[in-house]
């Protein structure tokens, strides 16, 4: 089972951004996700992407406990989770999003960690 809560505050299209983005910010919306701030501390996430199956631990404050990367978190690691993005430079801060890339901060790595596009996010505890 995924993990979708229902938003009542549904996005209207900004006259100021693109099409495009407005169309991406709409999308992500229908297909799903959870903004880290509207979880309990402690909550456990499996995130399955395109690659991989991640275990997110929230710890707030954008905080979180990840593993499930051979190379980057192959046993839970602290990290600051940044949001999600479609690819680009555009992010929706502090989301975990169906259909996106979760970008986040490993404190051995100068540059964020992006993953392959999430497929599922279930909560788990």
């Amino acid at each position: 089972m995924s993990y979708a809560p229902f938003k009542t505050d549904l996005f209207i299209p900004h006259p100021h951004l693109c099409d495009e983005i407005n169309r991406a910010i709409i999308r992500s919306e229908i297909e799903g996700g959870v903004y880290l701030e509207d979880l309990e501390r402690d909550c456990i996430l499996e995130i399955r992407t395109q690659n991989r199956l991640y275990r997110l631990v929230n710890r707030g404050d954008g905080d979180a406990v990840i593993e499930g990367h051979p190379e980057f978190c192959p046993t839970p690691v602290l990290v600051k989770i940044h949001g999600s993005s479609w690819g680009g430079s555009m992010l929706k801060v502090a989301f975990v999003g169906r259909g996106m890339h979760l970008e986040f901060r490993h404190p051995g790595f100068n540059r964020p960690i992006v993953t392959s596009r999430i497929v599922e996010i279930r909560q788990v505890a």
